[in-house]
């Protein structure tokens, strides 16, 4: 489950509900009872019926008239580091689902980051399937690889991450430094 997964990877997981606490676990027994997986709800909900956390929050849907009484509130995600900081928000509107597999995605590149003085490139951990090297030959060794952070000295690089793999771009500029995933962990 992906709950388990966050409490894996040390987060602590909360929501919020514009409708009364009470209402949102009914709510959610009639969502578990249909679901195709056995889902439990462990973490904490809540209440906010009088909209002030998600006014204050910017959860309002813009895409609801001002003249409605209740507007919806858009799904939000905050993932919030461990001094306290916003690293990343995802709002979908009130019609749209989240999606869990890439929470626990956006986590995952943000721990790894904050941890290894990496990033992870668009559509990790499927990236970098065939990359060209060097030689004229094609790569499949760096499916999953991340990139250094330019942060990261070309000295400490050597030291961290010896395997590393320099893309050879055309302004020459050495700053595509690949890491194999299996090198970072």
């Amino acid at each position: 489950m992906k709950y388990d997964r966050l409490c894996e990877l040390d987060c602590l997981v909360a929501t919020l509900s514009v409708d009364p606490v009470k209402s949102h676990e009914e709510w959610l027994r009639d969502v578990v009872a249909h679901c195709e997986n056995e889902i439990e709800v462990k973490f904490p909900i809540i209440g906010d019926a009088d909209r002030s956390i998600s006014t204050a929050f910017g959860m309002l849907d813009p895409g609801n008239s001002d003249e409605q009484k209740l507007p919806l509130t858009i799904r939000a995600v905050f993932i919030i580091n461990p001094e306290n900081k916003l690293m990343l928000a995802l709002n979908y509107p009130a019609c749209v689902g989240r999606n869990m597999d890439e929470i626990v995605r956006c986590v995952e590149a943000l721990q790894l980051s904050y941890e290894k003085s990496i990033a992870t490139p668009a559509n990790w951990p499927n990236n970098h399937a065939d990359i060209p090297m060097p030689d004229g030959s094609r790569s499949t060794d760096y499916k999953g690889s991340v990139f250094l952070l330019p942060t990261v000295s070309e000295e400490e690089a050597k030291q961290r991450y010896p395997g590393y793999h320099t893309c050879d771009v055309p302004s020459k500029i050495p700053y595509l430094r690949l890491v194999k995933q299996e090198d970072v962990q």
